[in-house]
């Protein structure tokens, strides 16, 4: 397969993930090629000519780069030579097979949106994180970020979404799935968890417990927490405050080196035609290395098309 990679994003680009790139490839079978799309003289200048000469990296030469501030909708309608706007179009017409970018997350978004589009029946679509569990499983957390606020039928379909990538990638059998909430009690929290709680109680699309609170998130109680993305923003940005703490105080753990975000490589987007990952901006060679192959591990799992299939279920 071909993965295509943003060199220019990221704040250490493009040291950082022309470094991430070359170690993924020791990871990938000698089948799998990713196209590294940036500016090719900077990128000549740090890859050996073998690996471009023996197929395992593609160059596509980019002129533009989208910024970490710049706005998202006017950076991907201006800047059409920009490593973003360039792979979402070799995704669009599958000359790669998944696109991961440590880049400007809103461009990511709406550069999906424009190109490859929704899943049909997807509100609105998701991004998620790793929440590590105490018996060393892992947990999913959805949205993080890229819906702040999240009527009651989208959070429902977070829990749809969740589920589906909770079996497909993490290959957990009946995903439980937990309502983030203020209290266990059903009639606890604001005007739309309280709603979302009354769709999903009685639903057979997903395995739903009930309310979790955010003292449950390491216990093993779910497989798949729903909220709206604002608070799992939050969440995911307090879990990494508290590794770094802990970091420079050099109190080690094994549970909590798991918070450790290059270990995830990156988030991907869930509800759309195809492989997206979006990687922190801070992301070093090893978070851009794993960036890489959870797009590998995405597309491989043909998540679109699985949730494609099962939102027409849904629907009808």
């Amino acid at each position: 397969m071909k993965i295509g990679l943003d060199v220019m994003g990221g704040d250490f680009a493009p040291d950082a993930i022309i470094a991430g790139a070359i170690l993924a490839l020791g990871e990938l079978t000698e089948n799998d090629q990713i196209v590294l799309i940036g500016n090719e003289e900077i990128i000549r200048s740090q890859v050996d000519n073998n690996l471009i000469t023996s197929g395992r990296f593609h160059i596509v030469n980019t002129t533009e780069v989208i910024g970490m501030g710049e706005k998202p909708l006017k950076a991907i309608s201006t800047k059409h030579d920009s490593s973003i706007f360039v792979g979402f179009k070799l995704l669009e017409s599958k000359q790669i097979n998944a696109f991961a970018s440590a880049g400007n997350s809103g461009a990511m978004m709406v550069g999906a949106m424009y190109s490859i589009g929704s899943i049909p029946g997807v509100i609105r679509p998701a991004t998620l994180a790793i929440v590590p569990q105490e018996n060393g499983n892992e947990a999913i957390i959805l949205d993080i970020g890229t819906n702040p606020d999240s009527k009651p039928d989208v959070l429902y379909q977070f829990a749809v979404l969740g589920s589906i990538y909770a079996h497909e990638v993490l290959k957990i059998e009946n995903p439980r799935v937990g309502l983030l909430n203020i209290g266990e009690e059903e009639g606890k929290g604001n005007l739309s968890t309280q709603s979302a709680y009354q769709l999903m109680k009685e639903s057979k699309d997903f395995n739903f417990l009930g309310n979790i609170e955010s003292r449950d998130l390491f216990n093993t109680k779910v497989d798949v927490i729903v909220c709206d993305g604002f608070t799992g923003n939050i969440v995911i940005k307090q879990s990494e405050a508290i590794y770094r703490i802990l970091q420079k105080r050099n109190l080690t753990d094994s549970f909590f080196e798991r918070f450790n975000y290059e270990k995830h490589g990156g988030s991907p987007i869930l509800g759309i035609n195809g492989a997206v990952v979006i990687g922190h901006g801070i992301s070093n060679n090893v978070a851009v290395k794993n960036m890489v192959l959870l797009a590998k591990s995405i597309y491989d799992a043909r998540l679109s098309s699985k949730i494609n299939k099962a939102l027409h279920i849904y629907m009808h």
